[in-house]
């Protein structure tokens, strides 16, 4: 079979680029078989899609590997890793037109995550590649395609496949620490907290564009404040201490630039397991836990916000609100109620990239400007019906409104990226300085209504094809709709973006106007976790192997930024 590529390739050789369509198929080589899916038509064009597996019997893993699913993830992402590294040693090596000599791997960041681009099984490991097939002008260089082909490509499934080229000590322990970050996740689980940070965690990153951790100056690494401090069993080494957040309502308050977003934006990522090294290895937030900031400008459709809002002029209806340019506080509201929707159990809310008038009116302002007259209930006056009644627990971060004193079970001053718990000393404040305002907003908090999608809302034709895609981390192309992501602070990785384009198609096509939204995405993440995230790529049975599993809620909050999206 070896023998059969390379005839195809001396054959065409100084060909047309289409000939390269010829090598399509499978080939048996000593270590592995190469299935070669899928050719560009052009040296120009999105490279060839080819899979790579080894049999297990010569790749030789222990099956305590791969048994569990969360270390068979582990172990995949590994692999990824192994792959990215080892072909940069490969990569444009072979010269010529456009992507020529091109060898890639979908590359993990900082996050452990569930993708394609390696499957682990009792059977085989296969690893999804793209290649650009080498040309000159638009013709075929035969002998260089032979050369990463049959030469190359065996070099590197050699060094990055079998046993021993992953370095099973290093494989160990990567299996050792997320089996501990799985036991953490249980204990939150059980005992209903919303997150832990570990003693010695380093949160600050690299720069606003590097998701590394800060190595160099001043790097505080974290350090709980006794009275929040926990030790959680895990079952590899010592009890892991840190601080517990606990449900219930939490602020995290302090001056600018001592840490407070910090803080948040690792309990954001917390939702993820990440890589040793990375320095949030132990920062664990319940998998639910959502971001939720103002977004002045998305469309909203058919949202019940009446919790938050009422009574606004002309009578229009907030059960059923629907608007194509949301204000700040409008597009809070929507994207709390949509959280509701899809069950989060945590809101996670910073001030700064929220709309003021949601978050407080205080006394004098509501001197002024009678509850009549003004149809927000802001968030202060809702966030403890909100955990009274849905047991939906609410992190904020704030630095200029000290009536939430009133409502806090729990107040963390960050000072100097230290954590240092100030509740009792919240709390005289609130009870020796009366504040001059009144609650507002009744004295329940109100339902999330669910929707039922409309196929027609979901179109993804573009001229005479379908056009789903991601263009970079926070933008889907959808039909001829653009769906602008930047809300959505939770999503980390392109392979997402493009994960939820295409669950979005699928969603489509299964809306009958009789679905609520919820049942079709759990509909959807039950059909994944029994048959694996190949289902939803559009090449069946083939080359998926950019893809990476977001959660349901990012899902969601895609499809409610569909400008089509029609709902009952």
């Amino acid at each position: 079979m070896l023998q059969r590529l390379q005839q195809i390739l001396s054959r065409i050789d100084g060909k047309g680029y289409k000939a390269y369509k010829d090598i399509q198929g499978e080939y048996t080589f000593p270590d592995y078989r190469l299935m070669i899916d899928y050719v560009q038509g052009d040296p120009f064009a999105a490279p060839s899609r080819l899979r790579v597996r080894m049999a297990m019997k010569d790749a030789g893993y222990p099956e305590e590997w791969y048994r569990q699913k969360h270390r068979r993830i582990a172990l995949e992402d590994w692999i990824a890793r192994r792959w990215a590294t080892e072909t940069q040693r490969y990569s444009f090596e072979v010269k010529g037109t456009g992507k020529s000599g091109l060898i890639s791997v979908d590359r993990p960041g900082q996050e452990i995550l569930e993708r394609t681009a390696v499957v682990v099984n009792e059977r085989f490991v296969e690893v999804r590649i793209t290649l650009g097939l080498p040309a000159q002008g638009r013709r075929v260089l035969g002998r260089k395609a032979e050369e990463m082909l049959c030469r190359q490509l065996p070099r590197l499934a050699r060094a990055a496949l079998p046993r021993e080229a992953l370095q099973p000590n290093a494989v160990e322990e990567r299996m050792k620490l997320v089996d501990n970050q799985q036991a953490i996740r249980r204990c939150l689980q059980d005992k209903g907290w919303i997150a832990f940070v570990a003693n010695g965690a380093v949160l600050p990153r690299e720069s606003g564009i590097s998701d590394k951790p800060l190595t160099k100056g001043n790097v505080i690494r974290f350090e709980s404040p006794a009275s929040m401090e926990v030790a959680v069993e895990v079952p590899h080494g010592e009890p892991i201490r840190g601080m517990v957040i606990r449900d219930g309502i939490t602020l995290i308050v302090g001056g600018g630039y001592h840490g407070k977003s910090t803080l948040l934006t690792a309990l954001e990522r917390g939702v993820y397991d990440h890589v040793a090294g990375d320095g949030r290895e132990y920062v664990i937030t319940d998998p639910s836990a959502i971001k939720v900031r103002s977004e002045d400008g998305r469309r909203v459709e058919k949202v019940n916000i009446s919790p938050f809002i009422n009574n606004l002029p002309f009578g229009r209806d907030t059960e059923r609100f629907s608007t194509e340019d949301a204000s700040g506080s409008t597009s809070q509201a929507a994207n709390i109620m949509e959280a509701l929707e899809m069950e989060s159990s945590c809101l996670l809310i910073d001030e700064d990239t929220s709309a003021t008038n949601f978050m407080i009116r205080d006394g004098r302002m509501q001197k002024l400007v009678a509850k009549g007259k003004e149809p927000i209930t802001p968030f202060i006056d809702k966030v403890c019906q909100l955990y009274a009644e849905n047991h939906t627990s609410s992190v904020l971060v704030l630095g200029g409104s000290g009536d939430y004193f009133d409502v806090a079970d729990t107040v963390m001053m960050m000072d100097e990226y230290r954590p240092v718990d100030v509740t009792a000393a919240a709390k005289e404040i609130a009870r020796s300085q009366v504040q001059s305002r009144t609650r507002e907003g009744g004295s329940q908090f109100g339902k999330a209504t669910p929707r039922r999608l409309s196929r027609q809302g979901f179109d993804p034709q573009k001229g005479r094809k379908e056009k789903v895609d991601a263009k970079g981390l926070h933008t889907i192309l959808f039909g001829t709709t653009s769906v602008e992501l930047v809300g959505l602070e939770q999503l980390v990785d392109t392979s997402q973006t493009r994960a939820v384009a295409e669950m979005m198609r699928l969603i489509g096509k299964r809306a009958n106007g009789e679905k609520e939204l919820k049942a079709l995405i759990d509909e959807l993440y039950r059909e994944i976790e029994e048959t694996g995230l190949d289902v939803i790529s559009p090449f069946h049975g083939q080359h998926p192997g950019d893809l990476a599993l977001p959660r349901k809620l990012e899902l969601a909050g895609a499809i409610n930024r569909l400008r089509t999206l029609s709902v009952r």
